[in-house]
């Protein structure tokens, strides 16, 4: 699949910690009739069934919406499940070795925090990088963060699209203007919200201010 730099304008990844009774499925479809314009499956606990089922069905989802759907660092489950590609991180699969495996014609995204990084990412066959995290996180224990000069510095040095990541919300969006991203990627900003559609509907139209020229 090709990926288009619009295509990642709000990124959203799933997280099953905030769903209370609903479905992650129907947290998603929510999250895409807001506006979502690409969406991260990411599941660090589930076992292999489970997740391949949730898999297909938001792939379905996604499909319908015509967004793309990437899963997070499971290259078997992105595979069985014919997903437009996998996101790795700087401790999963190294970048080179998912491209060989997902082949040329899937998404590859990869996050880093460095420019070294970056550029390295970009040469192992990335599409798009995460950057993050640029704001503190509660989403992730282990998230570094990276100041918004870094950020800046990383959409310099690459020719790839690049999105913000890591404590995002409507409050703080604006902040990144002018540093070269391309959309911002969420968690909580979206999944934690009592209203789903209407959070990412509401963060879209800050991301498109925000990202203007």
């Amino acid at each position: 699949m090709k990926l288009d730099r619009k295509d990642l304008l709000l990124y959203a990844v799933t997280d099953r910690s905030w769903l209370g009774g609903d479905t992650l499925a129907s947290a998603v479809e929510k999250a895409l009739k807001g506006g979502a314009t690409f969406v991260q499956l990411r599941e660090k606990e589930l076992e292999y069934e489970k997740f391949l089922k949730e898999a297909k069905e938001i792939k379905m989802l996604c499909r319908r919406h015509r967004v793309p759907f990437v899963i997070d660092d499971n290259v078997d489950i992105a595979l069985a499940v014919d997903a437009d590609g996998v996101h790795v991180g700087q401790h999963d699969m190294e970048a080179g070795n998912a491209r060989k495996l997902i082949g040329n014609d899937r998404i590859l995204g990869v996050s880093v925090q460095t420019v070294e990084q970056a550029i390295l990412a970009e040469r192992k066959g990335a599409d798009y990088l995460g950057v993050g995290a640029v704001f503190p996180t509660g989403s992730k224990a282990d998230a570094e963060n990276v100041s918004i000069e870094t950020l800046k510095e990383i959409c310099r040095a690459v020719s790839i699209p690049v999105v913000a990541i890591g404590g995002i919300n409507r409050d703080n969006v604006m902040k990144l203007s002018g540093t070269g991203i391309c959309g911002i990627a969420v968690i909580s900003a979206i999944f934690a919200q009592p209203d789903i559609e209407r959070a990412a509907s509401e963060l879209k139209k800050l991301v498109l201010k925000m990202v203007k020229p």
